[in-house]
């Protein structure tokens, strides 16, 4: 299926899931036009029809619940219950039962990509090596939240520590346009969400790449003497669900996900019937490999996402030994090849898609 032809497809098994926001769909298409890296992050229902082709030895390795989507993008940060600043996977839009290379290729690829547009610097078979070496160790250790707190001196090293939220942050949500009516039970869900009484306004936002189209809308309250916000976003079943042909409505496997992989979870973020609702604030965000700073120990972090890629698997306890058992017979080098065998692909349909 033509990139065309899958894209048609995929929106229109989209719409018949849920209502979409056509402008915030053109938006996308356009976004996509611009580089590979856009085409990557918003085209995961042409990359689960492909990687098997390209890779098919890969794609019979052994199956986890996995993030799906994933990429250097895909990380970000949160507050837990207590109150500490925690980093990791923060998109599981995507997640579905998968082989667990199938995460690994993908960030891999990610990473080849972002590196030949110059936004990053270490060489793809260092990134390669770092990825595995994360996400082995973490996987043999039985998993590692990251608490930012708890690793000071590392934190330095990966740029997140100078990671610096924007001071424009509440301004521009206080400057989207009101959300007008709501759908249906949708407000119920905001309510709960807030601290009794809390007096709020409803607005539209447009974010991410993979899931535009989906309706976002944002609850803005002044309380106890500042600004809080929560997020709803419309859920869509994965892309895989389309690929079988396979309709419905909400996302099955995000509650489950985030529940099994090991970290110290946000308390906010949860399913609330087909909505998704989570915490937004200047230090609760997805961040991007562009607002890191320029000095920072790439292996480092490329080894860290590795790390977390292992924390989200390690919700698939009883595939974990035959996870290692195949990744102990590959032999070296597979994924770098396999890296660069689907950004090949992935810059080839992107020139055929923005022709």
């Amino acid at each position: 299926m033509s990139i065309q032809s899958a894209t048609k497809s995929y929106e229109g098994w989209m719409r018949r899931c849920i209502p979409v926001v056509e402008a915030d769909l053109r938006a996308k298409h356009r976004a996509m036009k611009k580089d590979p890296y856009y085409f990557l992050r918003g085209t995961f229902y042409w990359w689960i029809q492909v990687w098997p082709e390209i890779c098919p030895e890969l794609s019979r390795a052994p199956k986890v619940l996995a993030s799906g989507d994933l990429h250097v993008g895909s990380f970000g940060t949160w507050r837990d219950s207590e109150g500490r600043l925690c980093w990791g996977v923060d998109d599981f839009d995507e997640a579905s039962p998968l082989p667990y290379t199938n995460d690994l290729v993908r960030l891999a690829t990610s990473v080849k990509i972002v590196r030949d547009a110059g936004k990053l610097t270490v060489k793809l078979k260092d990134a390669c090596e770092a990825i595995l070496e994360g996400y082995a160790e973490c996987l043999k250790g039985g998993g590692h939240p990251l608490v930012l707190a708890e690793h000071e001196q590392n934190l330095q090293r990966l740029g997140i520590e100078a990671f610096k939220p924007p001071q424009d942050f509440w301004e521009k949500l206080h400057e989207l346009r009101s959300a007008g009516k709501l759908p249906p039970g949708l407000r119920e869900v905001i309510e709960k969400s807030l601290p009794p009484k809390a007096q709020y306004n409803v607005v539209r936002r447009t974010a991410g790449m993979g899931s535009r189209g989906q309706q976002r809308f944002v609850a803005i309250a002044d309380w106890q003497g500042g600004c809080i916000a929560r997020e709803t976003k419309a859920m869509v079943p994965s892309s895989c669900q389309w690929l079988t042909g396979a309709t419905g409505k909400g996302q099955s496997y995000y509650e489950q996900i985030i529940s099994g992989a090991v970290r110290s979870r946000d308390p906010f973020q949860k399913i609330v019937g087909t909505w998704l609702i989570r915490r937004l604030s200047p230090d609760s965000n997805p961040i991007d490999i562009d607002e890191l700073p320029k000095k920072r120990d790439e292996e480092l972090l490329i080894k860290a996402m590795g790390c977390e890629a292992a924390n989200v698997h390690l919700g698939s306890k009883n595939q974990i030994r035959n996870v290692l058992k195949d990744l102990s017979r590959r032999k070296s080098g597979w994924l770098r090849s396999a890296a660069r065998e689907m950004a090949t692909a992935v810059e080839r349909e992107w020139k055929n898609y923005s022709s």
